[in-house]
């Protein structure tokens, strides 16, 4: 998953850098306003942090212009204003979430996953791969047409792969997204779901890059 972290203060932005890097993100950093946005027209994010005081730009002429062009993306702004009508702007403006600084680290990162699972859906009910369509709408899924008996795990495996297709997903996001904890055993009982959906699917549809994830072409 790759993010855009937006703020001009030096030892902050590096701390989310750090931060996020280490939870296994791709982070993008920006200064000001307008290398967000220079940014953020010529990449695919996410999600976007976004910090209000910004030279250049501030952070709601920022704000302003992604949602002209993208409604969808999460967009979560960091600001040392803690006023209510200072909230209020920024969801008018299209903001998912609201953080007044000073904030610990461990709280926004749980607001970015919080804000990943909410987003997470697609226009489309129906996703078609090769032989393999998934209803996103009613968690069913057909290989040729025949519908596949599968369990909620197996689904959501398959459903998240189908939604990011194309791209390496590391087994440590799928499992943050599927199990929503951290439990000692969510790894192997994630290894054991992988193995029982690949009996059900094409064989090699779900492929693997040594160190990079599991993906579906």
């Amino acid at each position: 998953m790759k993010l855009l972290v937006v703020e001009d203060e030096e030892l902050l932005q590096k701390t989310l850098y750090r931060g996020f890097c280490k939870l296994d993100y791709t982070v993008d950093t920006a200064s000001d306003g307008e290398e967000a946005l220079e940014l953020f027209f010529s990449n695919v994010y996410g999600l976007i942090v976004l910090d209000l005081n910004l030279p250049k730009l501030n952070g709601m002429e920022v704000l302003k212009a992604i949602r002209l062009d993208n409604k969808d993306i999460p967009v979560l702004i960091l600001s040392a204003k803690n006023e209510i009508a200072d909230k209020i702007a920024g969801l008018d403006e299209g903001a998912n979430d609201y953080l007044a600084k000073p904030f610990h680290f461990a709280e926004l990162e749980a607001r970015v996953r919080a804000l990943l699972r909410r987003n997470f859906k697609t226009a489309n009910a129906i996703i078609e791969i090769g032989a393999v369509r998934i209803d996103t709408a009613a968690k069913r899924i057909f290989v040729s047409d025949i519908e596949t008996s599968i369990t909620k795990k197996e689904y959501a495996i398959i459903e998240y792969l189908f939604l990011r297709k194309g791209e390496a997903i590391k087994p440590a996001e799928l499992i943050d997204y599927i199990w929503e904890s951290e439990a000692d055993d969510a790894f192997n009982s994630f290894k054991v779901y992988l193995s029982m959906l690949r009996k059900k699917l094409p064989e090699n549809f779900i492929k693997n890059i040594r160190g990079q994830g599991y993906y579906v072409e």
